[in-house]
């Protein structure tokens, strides 16, 4: 039954409608969102492994203006679409800085997914729940954490919530051929930016049962050819002109990028994983638990609420939960696995559970079973940083590894834990989780931040590297990673991404050797081992960096070493934008 505001049948002209009431609290949550979302923005740089890459990917669009085939490094990228480094090209753009503008596309898209997802429950349960819709899903672990990762899958997540919104409006609500269209069309938007933007698909088994039940739409063969042909027309806005360019340039390297972009990044990456291996239970043992933390709490008393829905056939719950079970199944199916493929399930499961939150909120077992995860949390980060400050060995050795101190972080998220313990008391212990986990995101974005930045970018480093080479010297990256060539502060060279290890080197030493004195090399320890013809006396350490020592190496340094005369890719960093 939808929830029914009981009202006055004469209410006084000064006293709000709940309509207005709603609007107001809908903009209290969606403010809400936006300052717990987008803490922190501009306080850090890009962190590996995929957000400098992305990075780099906007910033040579922006550098070379050529956005059709996005680069890397000056090498072609073909693992993914484009549409991801467009946003946030377009957002660097805009705000003139990488810090500020490379998280922008997936706070835009985790406050559009929230805004869905309130909307949908409110027509289909009412406002009271729709608002609490939206908190449970602010309270979702893996959420919260990829609305704070510039990662291409929030993104994603968009359009594919944007298809199941469409296709949702029309099975339930309809007929609602407008949204029809408009989830068709975000699904092609969805495949363009990472393949498996089809996944609202996964609706239309169960669609189709209560259909037959008069649950829900029918579906026709007009609607589903009208609905592929918008998909289709979509995709190719990008596929064909990307096609056709890559055919008749006559240029093997655009012909191979577009082999690997429509084949091997998307069936061979499913059916032949060379990658990311991991056991079909991965998901359910080793993902779930803790990407859908809290809302993962309440199954052992959803699941019989499920199972009773699903026999009167409440298309509102079987729909949504329906897409949960068969996304799972389909990632679980693929031999290479990723806990981030899970996000598009989070706000499906969201509208499977929000017409059960009023029920379950206030039951005795979830507050219990709440109030001891956030007991052991809480304990776990309280003992951490006290035995951190005590000097406990194994604890200093992580902080020597990894060059950051926590312990009065995570003393004060244990002291936290306990005060919301105390003042709320286990009968209230998913009120006390959930805003635990506000102070952790709130202290994560900031302390947090401030925290992990100089160890997790090497903006330092490299400035300090331009400091003792000066501007004007070259720079050697052999075996780079993306957040090096992101924050190089005079011009950077490597030799082919894909080029074997001493191959590379090779060619390093003999573009050194062109120019000693004005050339260098910036490297890991462990590969300058192999080449004993290194005079490391001439070396200087730069110190530890993404959980490696890096040395730098002047060109007079390898005089002795043979290097290899072949053409190599010399690419000359981009400027990067503040």
């Amino acid at each position: 039954m939808l929830d029914q505001t009981r009202v006055p049948a004469h209410r006084p002209a000064y006293l709000p409608s709940p309509e207005h009431d709603y609007r107001l609290l809908w903009s209290l949550l969606m403010l809400f969102a936006l300052v717990l979302l987008g803490l922190g923005i501009g306080l850090r740089d890009p962190w590996p492994a995929d957000e400098p890459r992305f990075a780099l990917n906007a910033l040579e669009m922006l550098d070379t203006g050529q956005f059709w085939f996005p680069h890397r490094g000056g090498e072609l990228y073909p693992d993914k679409p484009p549409v991801f480094m467009w946003l946030t090209a377009l957002s660097i753009a805009i705000t003139g800085s990488v810090r500020m503008g490379f998280l922008l596309p997936t706070l835009l898209a985790s406050l559009g997914v929230l805004a869905l997802v309130v909307d949908l429950t409110r027509r289909l349960h009412g406002p009271r729940i729709a608002l609490l819709s939206g908190v449970a899903l602010l309270s979702t672990l893996q959420f919260v954490l990829q609305a704070k990762t510039a990662q291409i899958d929030m993104v994603l997540t968009f359009f594919t919530t944007l298809g199941a919104y469409g296709l949702l409006r029309h099975a339930l609500l309809g007929p609602a051929r407008r949204w029809w269209l408009i989830a068709w069309a975000a699904m092609g938007l969805g495949i363009i930016t990472k393949g498996v933007g089809f996944l609202p698909l996964s609706l239309l088994p169960a669609w189709v049962w209560l259909a037959r039940r008069g649950e829900a739409m029918p579906l026709t063969w007009k609607e589903l050819g009208l609905g592929l042909a918008v998909l289709t027309g979509v995709i190719a806005l990008w596929g064909l002109p990307m096609i056709m360019i890559a055919t008749f340039s006559g240029d093997p390297l655009l012909a191979a990028y577009r082999d690997n972009i429509l084949f091997k990044q998307t069936g061979e990456r499913y059916a032949d994983a060379w990658h990311h291996h991991e056991p079909w239970y991965y998901y359910l043992l080793e993902v779930l638990p803790w990407a859908w933390l809290p809302l993962v709490l309440t199954l052992p008393w959803a699941a019989p609420a499920w199972w009773r829905r699903a026999r009167r056939g409440d298309a509102r719950v079987l729909l949504p939960l329906s897409g949960v079970v068969l996304i799972v199944l389909f990632f679980s199916l693929s031999a290479g696995k990723r806990g981030v493929y899970m996000l598009p399930t989070v706000p499906l499961l969201v509208l499977a559970l929000a017409p059960l939150l009023p029920g379950l909120l206030p039951r005795r077992g979830l507050n219990w079973l709440a109030t001891a995860v956030l007991t052991l949390l809480g304990g776990l980060f309280l003992v951490a940083g006290l035995s951190g400050w005590l000097g406990l060995p194994a604890l200093s050795e992580l902080s020597i590894r990894y060059g950051i101190t926590p312990w009065a972080w995570w003393v004060l998220l244990g002291l936290v834990a306990a005060g919301l313990l105390a003042w709320l008391r286990p009968r209230r212990g998913v009120a006390a989780l959930a805003l635990w986990l506000v102070a952790f995101w709130a202290s994560w974005s900031t302390w947090g931040y401030l925290l992990q930045d100089p160890v997790r970018s090497p903006r330092d480093m490299m400035t300090q590297v331009a400091q003792l080479t000066g501007d004007e010297a070259w720079l050697a990256l052999p075996s780079f990673d993306e957040e090096f060539l992101l924050q190089a502060r005079q011009p950077s060279v490597h030799f082919g991404d894909n080029t074997p290890l001493p191959e590379q080197f090779a060619r390093a030493f003999h573009w050194m050797q062109q120019a000693p004195e004005s050339r260098w090399m910036l490297a890991e320890a462990s590969h300058l081992e192999a080449y004993a013809c290194v005079d490391m006396t001439q070396a200087k350490d730069m110190g530890p960096q993404n959980s490696d020592e890096w040395w730098l190496v002047p060109g007079q340094a390898v005089a002795d070493c043979e290097g290899n005369a072949n053409a190599a890719l010399l690419f000359v960093a981009p400027t990067t934008v503040e």
